[in-house]
């Protein structure tokens, strides 16, 4: 992991002005979380920790033997599901001089892209498990190919089928009595879905007319990353996604520090902002998730039960 990452004057050369007047292009900060858009977010939390109630054991009825018969007792169970929240932050530090030759407010053209990086993190923490703290749950391709939830598109006659199809990706949400409300898609999926084609060679996948650029699979949207998130190995992950919830514990916060240091994991210094005459801005916020899988009428075994499946290229 890198410590010693610093914007230079090189780096910031597009942002001070020399003889011309410059303009900032900022390509970044289009998105944040894909996965904080469709999920459900719970309330704040206001401890480290939360206990979150998940239905476990589902009630039956039955039918009494004639007039007299004896009404027989049910119960229903339910099971705490617990919800961590953990750190995610990074710092910025800018020599001071660079910050006072800049035409631009460096600060505030650093916020957004941090915001993104925040974005990719949590993404790819939560779907791939990259760098996901261990409190957190299993990330969602581990979890959905430990229950079977996985296709593989060179499986499928056709790109239809692997989606779509009584066996494709799609099912394999809805056979567990979920729906899928959504999908994630890298981008090299989105090519894939334009020249998917009907024997009339016509377009299967087409945008919502409705919204600009809003693809939709099956009346589900799909989302495709440009926050750096999102595999090729895995090019499209669909499921049920009010059943993945968030709680944050500490909103995205702020702060600009022009004393104190900054070293490596072995204790190394690599900055002294005092003496080096720097500053350093620091992104921080807490948040964590859930996927409680609770238990429904289609599919009561939590071992092959889960709301969410993928593609493999």
């Amino acid at each position: 992991m890198p410590y010693d990452n610093v914007i230079n004057r090189t780096d910031a050369a597009g942002t001070i002005p020399v003889e011309t007047s410059l303009e900032l292009i900022n390509t970044v900060a289009n998105e944040s979380s894909h996965v904080m858009r469709l999920g459900r977010r719970l309330r704040d939390m206001t401890v480290y920790e939360n206990d979150m109630p998940v239905l476990s054991a589902l009630a039956t009825a039955y039918f009494p033997d004639g007039d007299t018969g004896l009404v027989q007792t049910t119960e229903t169970n339910w099971e705490n599901v617990k919800v961590y929240a953990k750190d995610l932050a990074v710092l910025v530090p800018i020599p001071k001089n660079v910050l006072n030759d800049a035409r631009i407010p460096m600060w505030d053209s650093v916020k957004p892209i941090l915001a993104t990086a925040a974005g990719k993190a949590i993404d790819n923490a939560i779907l791939y498990g990259t760098n996901k703290p261990a409190a957190w749950p299993t990330a969602i391709v581990t979890a959905s190919l430990a229950a079977a939830h996985n296709v593989s598109i060179a499986g499928f006659p056709d790109l239809y089928d692997a989606i779509l199809g009584e066996s494709g990706v799609f099912s394999k949400v809805e056979v567990d009595g979920f729906g899928v409300t959504g999908a994630i898609g890298a981008l090299t999926m989105k090519g894939k879905l334009r020249g998917c084609r009907d024997s009339e060679g016509q377009p299967i996948f087409t945008k919502d007319p409705a919204v600009a650029a809003q693809y939709n699979l099956d009346g589900s949207p799909i989302y495709f990353p440009l926050n750096g998130a999102g595999s090729a190995t895995y090019p499209l992950i669909v499921g049920d996604w009010s059943q993945l919830v968030y709680a944050m514990r500490q909103d995205m916060e702020f702060e600009v520090f022009t004393e104190g240091i900054i070293q490596d994991a072995a204790g190394n210094i690599l900055y002294n902002l005092l003496q080096q005459r720097m500053a350093a801005i620091m992104m921080t916020m807490r948040l964590g998730f859930a996927l409680p899988n609770p238990i429904n009428w289609v599919n009561s075994d939590s071992a092959t039960r889960y709301p969410f499946a993928h593609l493999t290229a």
